[in-house]
């Protein structure tokens, strides 16, 4: 066990997530047009308030995994911040683009212009408490605040429990951002690595595009997919077949599912059988310190039930309740 990884299941520790794609989009159309396009209201988020959220084609295959804040800039415009996956930026910017016809709309790229860190740990809040000098109020998930480290550190700072223990995304300028991470770790977090990380992932059955997502995937399909559609707000591309799926099939036939292996964790893309009929397959595994080999795989409905066994290339893999 890493240190890393011990402080963040007992303690708190710090990731460098600064790769994350960070689009701002200003204009009175902002918040509409990101609802029109999206699985979740945007449009009536409140100002500090945020959420997760997908853009898909009109089968509702996932094209974007993405969350969305509603911010005030330093020039007291609102604007809806939106964060994606590491090297989609230009991929978003373009996509949201091709949508604008006579909205009221801007959309900045900001990947490159502000940093971002991941505090995690049971003991996350404390840090924070600790590092600004005053009390972090409760934030339910995805709800956001403005605080500033020492003198010129200003930090967003988000509720974001995606490695399975609490956690909060921090956003500041890159040209500041030492400054507060200086002040966290002197107020006991742990420097992170991206091995950790991903473990910690892996554990929480937190699913990211690229690897559990791929643009082929029905959304409701995907990992905690249903905070992230509002069946509630108006039309948006790739509303019919959620609908569909939702009244007439009453399920999906595919669920995400985190699966305990006997033996090494099998390679992602191996194939997952019951009784010698394929019924999923492997999409993120690893080493975990408490759990052993553990993976996150999709498997056909019926097949997903915590207890099932199935085989993983000679392993035996029995599906765990997330």
């Amino acid at each position: 066990m890493t240190p890393d990884y011990a402080a963040a299941t007992t303690t708190a520790a710090l990731f460098d997530t600064s790769g994350a794609a960070k689009l701002v989009l200003t204009g009175s159309d902002a918040p509409m047009f990101l609802g029109n396009m999206s699985t979740n209201d945007t449009k009536n988020l409140p100002l500090g308030g945020g959420c997760e959220a997908y853009f898909c084609d009109s089968r509702a295959k996932v094209k974007f995994q993405t969350w969305v804040y509603h911010v005030l800039l330093g020039d007291k415009r609102h604007a809806m911040w939106v964060e994606t996956t590491p090297g989609r930026n230009t991929e978003l910017v373009q996509y949201l683009d091709r949508y604008i016809i006579s909205e009221q709309v801007e959309i900045a790229d900001r990947t490159a212009d502000f940093a971002q860190l991941h505090l995690a740990g049971p003991n996350a809040a404390d840090v924070l408490t600790a590092a600004l000098g005053a009390a972090v109020p409760d934030l339910p998930p995805f709800a956001h605040m403005e605080r500033t480290f020492g003198r010129d550190a200003t930090c967003s700072i988000r509720r974001r429990d995606q490695l399975g223990v609490p956690g909060f995304d921090l956003v500041c300028r890159s040209d500041v951002a030492d400054g507060g991470r200086r002040m966290l770790t002197a107020a006991g977090a742990v420097p992170g690595g991206a091995d950790a990380f991903e473990i910690l992932r892996i554990e929480a059955g937190t699913p990211v595009f690229g690897k559990d997502i791929d643009d082929n995937r029905f959304v409701m399909e995907v990992g905690f997919a249903a905070r992230a559609v509002s069946y509630s707000k108006g039309c948006y591309l790739g509303q019919e077949p959620i609908v569909m799926a939702r009244d007439r099939a009453g399920h999906v036939n595919r669920v995400f599912a985190r699966l305990t292996v006997q033996g090494d964790p099998p390679a992602p893309g191996t194939k997952l059988l019951r009784d010698g009929a394929e019924v999923g397959v492997v999409t993120s595994s690893c080493h975990s310190p408490r759990f052993g080999p553990i993976a996150l795989a999709y498997l056909k409905w019926k097949h997903h039930e915590p207890g099932t066994k199935v085989d993983a290339a000679g392993a035996v893999a029995e599906v765990a309740a997330m």
